[in-house]
């Protein structure tokens, strides 16, 4: 009997349903991202210079290419590390 009064007190843990991200990109309605912007291309880069995922982001798959060709350009240039520190 005492078993089943347990049963009935546990609450089941609620599951979080997580926010839908958006590209900023699109936000903004920018076409193109620059190469020479490292600012802006830094918050897309891991500490150890890997490029972060569209799941990680919230970026379209328009924007991410985009950004990517411009993560490598900067990285040519030398305006980014290919390696983090």
């Amino acid at each position: 009997m005492s078993e089943n009064n347990t049963n009935k007190d546990m609450k089941r843990p609620m599951k979080r349903i997580p926010k839908k991200k958006v590209c900023m990109f699109c936000v903004d309605k920018i076409d193109e991202v620059d190469y020479k912007d490292v600012v802006k291309l830094k918050k897309f880069i891991t500490e150890k210079g890997k490029m972060m995922p569209r799941r990680m982001t919230g970026t379209c798959a328009k924007h991410q290419r985009i950004l990517a060709e411009s993560i490598k350009r900067a990285r040519v240039m030398a305006l980014l590390p290919f390696k983090g520190e």
